[in-house]
């Protein structure tokens, strides 16, 4: 399991580590710390180098992010309740969490998009609160970039680091994996199970 999923992201190459981690922050199938943890075991392993998988995972992440900023700059308030309020079940999102988010965005100021890149719950979910801000499309790409390349970066050391050990952990990397993608899928469907629109 180990080996086809370390195979899966050389063969992809820096443009499927980019497609991957775009794809993660709009709809998150497999985590970035997958992606560029094992993207740091194939730098270990010398079937990558370091500064062009961070470049793709950090364009990868920022365009992923600057969707759900687009949607909420250019549809705004009035126009995304309706769309949370129907699609929100399988987005597990709920408009309370929007106004939250939005809230809390407007509190701590857009230096928030930065520190956010390292938070795994709301990395992505603080795109949305900046749109519907209006924050500088610049400003956004900026931080984000910035906040998304230190976080990949600090992802890809760790996956270097854990290659170190890997033969002596080798026959866990595959039950590892397995656990965290079950419990991603787990955590899915709690979401889901648990929807209730308030909009």
């Amino acid at each position: 399991m180990d080996e086809w999923i370390i195979r899966l992201i050389e063969q992809g190459g820096y443009w499927g580590v980019g497609f991957l981690m775009a794809l993660e922050n709009v709809f998150p199938p497999i985590p970035s710390e997958l992606i560029m943890g094992v993207g740091g075991i194939a730098v270990a392993r010398g079937t990558m180098q370091f500064w062009p998988l961070l470049i793709a995972g950090t364009i990868g992440s920022t365009l992923g992010n600057y969707a759900w900023f687009l949607v909420g700059d250019r549809l705004g308030y009035m126009r995304l309740r309706p769309v949370v309020h129907r699609w929100g079940r399988w987005l597990t999102l709920n408009w309370r969490e929007v106004e939250g988010a939005t809230a809390f965005f407007q509190r701590h100021g857009q230096w928030i998009v930065f520190v956010m890149r390292f938070s795994p719950l709301l990395r992505t979910m603080i795109s949305l609160p900046a749109g519907l801000s209006h924050m500088r499309h610049w400003k956004f790409l900026a931080f984000t970039f910035a906040g998304a390349g230190v976080w990949n970066a600090l992802l890809i050391v760790g996956g270097q680091w854990f290659a170190s050990y890997l033969k002596s952990v080798h026959h866990l990397i595959g039950p590892i994996l397995w656990v965290t993608l079950g419990l991603i899928v787990l955590a899915y469907a709690w979401r889901v199970a648990r929807w209730k629109p308030d909009c």
